[in-house]
């Protein structure tokens, strides 16, 4: 026994299957951005200065540079998700949303790569 009606099962109509895979994977950034957040605010509060000579010599170990790749690289997917919602909940026009959609992913795929490409540029001393 179904609770869809037949004219929904027949035009494929209501769930995608997707919105667990999407909630969960929204709910693991967000708990993976905790401590790397933590970390990060911690790490610049023990910096003796926020001068720029100290902040490139921190950012130069590896651990450094790792950290802020994956806090760069988490957050850019978090928030990759969460404007996906929001146009997915708010812009009705269809092809609106496919357009809105699809600045979207570009937009945050060039941020999260011009910030990683930043990072690494600092910590490797401009070798990139």
């Amino acid at each position: 026994m179904s609770l869809r009606d037949p004219l929904g099962q027949v035009l494929g109509r209501g769930s995608a299957k997707q919105g667990v895979h999407h909630w969960w994977l929204q709910r693991m950034t967000s708990v993976a951005l905790v401590p790397l957040s933590i970390g990060f605010v911690v790490a610049l509060l023990a910096l003796p200065g926020l001068d720029y000579a100290t902040l490139v010599a921190w950012m130069r170990h590896g651990g450094t540079a790792l950290g802020l790749v994956l806090f760069v690289l988490v957050a850019a997917r978090h928030s990759h998700l969460g404007v996906r919602v929001v146009i997915e909940d708010y812009v009705h026009a269809d092809g609106l949303k496919t357009l809105a959609l699809v600045i979207s992913n570009f937009a945050h795929v060039l941020a999260a790569a011009a910030a990683v490409f930043a990072v690494l540029q600092v910590a490797l001393g401009g070798r990139v």
